[in-house]
């Protein structure tokens, strides 16, 4: 076995060994890799502000005080605005069918010959029934954490476990970075640094630009289906903007929903085309300005591979793994492309591995 090969062993059992633990220690773990997820995502505007001659604890002091603004204002705003709209709209919903049953599936039937109707009373008491059970569930849930003592206290201790976690790690973030390499074998200290900075590329443009992206076209979305007069605007632009973590996913769900929604509502041609417009104007925004400059042309993640990440993250450790599939995928990418770079160096026929 030559030395490359035993250097590939061992760091296949460390990652076995690794993956053992995460999934012992994952009830542990879950807090501080939320944590270092939020200081990762947190550590560039900290550093800016520190560029500016801000000192870098009063830094991460405004840093969390608008993080807190972000929140309570998601609370207090956006949550209450989402549940007012969508319980209007299932108030309003049975005169929807009402009108679906009287125009649309009365000309299907005359076209196909044959009644086409709906049993709008089951239908109806249906929605009315699971609208009831949802607000039951939340109710039996609040319920079941507040009786199980252990369970409460961790959830707590979690929720302040977390800031000030997060709080240290910002604040010693440039020192972690700097200190942890000493700890490398010497030998291949200068390969994992180099993967390690690779993938901080690979994973800050996806993680931080995409996030952005995603944030911006929930506004978007949000304000222009508002000015066009959908009662579902925030729910639906909300939606839409989370949905572009994958390209044109949030474009054509949120146009479908959008457009399913003016109809119903307005039962004219025109508001359709204002919901297009809306949406191509988020579309072109995404393509020509919001992508290009805050995620960049090539992140190296194809969408369809962080969608597996995700969901086998998820499978394999819940939630914490949900936090750690796109770092493990980061690294898995940049990993792949230097063994393909290095093997085609080493053949000297092919040309190496281009960064996707």
């Amino acid at each position: 076995m030559t030395e490359s090969q035993r250097t590939w062993v061992w760091w296949m059992l460390a990652a076995a060994v690794a993956g053992v633990l995460l999934h012992l220690l994952s009830a542990i773990l879950t807090p501080f890799l939320f944590s270092g997820l939020l200081a990762y995502v947190a550590s560039p505007v900290v550093a800016r502000l520190e560029r500016w001659h801000i000192p870098r604890v009063l830094g991460v002091i405004l840093v969390f005080l608008l993080f807190a603004l972000a929140v309570t204002g998601l609370l207090v705003g956006v949550i209450p605005q989402v549940q007012q709209q969508l319980a209007g709209f299932i108030t309003k919903l049975p005169g929807y069918l009402d009108w679906v049953q009287n125009t649309w599936l009365t000309r299907i039937g005359k076209a196909v010959g044959a009644p086409t109707r709906l049993d709008m009373q089951a239908l109806k008491n249906a929605l009315i029934q699971h609208w009831q059970d949802i607000g039951s569930f939340a109710g039996l849930f609040v319920s079941y954490v507040t009786r199980s003592g252990v369970r409460l206290a961790t959830w707590g201790l979690n929720l302040i476990l977390v800031p000030v976690v997060t709080f240290y790690l910002l604040r010693d973030w440039d020192r972690i970075a700097t200190q942890l390499p000493a700890i490398l074998p010497p030998r291949s200290r200068a390969s994992v640094i180099e993967i390690a900075r690779e993938t901080d590329k690979v994973l800050a443009a996806f993680l931080r630009g995409q996030l952005s992206v995603m944030l911006v076209l929930a506004l978007v979305y949000s304000t222009g289906l508002w000015l066009v007069g959908i009662q579902l605007a925030l729910l639906i632009g909300m939606l839409a903007g989370l949905a572009s973590f994958v390209p044109y996913l949030g474009f054509i769900s949120g146009l479908l929903a959008a457009g399913l929604a003016a109809w119903l509502q307005f039962h004219d041609v025109t508001a359709l085309a204002w919901v297009g417009v809306v949406f191509g104007i988020g579309q072109a925004l995404e393509s020509l300005v919001l992508t290009p400059y805050l995620v960049g042309g090539r992140i190296g993640l194809h969408p369809v591979a962080v969608i597996f990440a995700v969901m086998a993250g998820g499978q394999l450790f819940g939630f914490m793994g949900v936090l750690l599939a796109l770092p493990a995928a980061a690294t898995l990418a940049v990993i792949g492309r230097h063994f393909s770079s290095r093997h085609a160096a080493r053949d000297g026929t092919a040309e190496p591995a281009r960064r996707a």
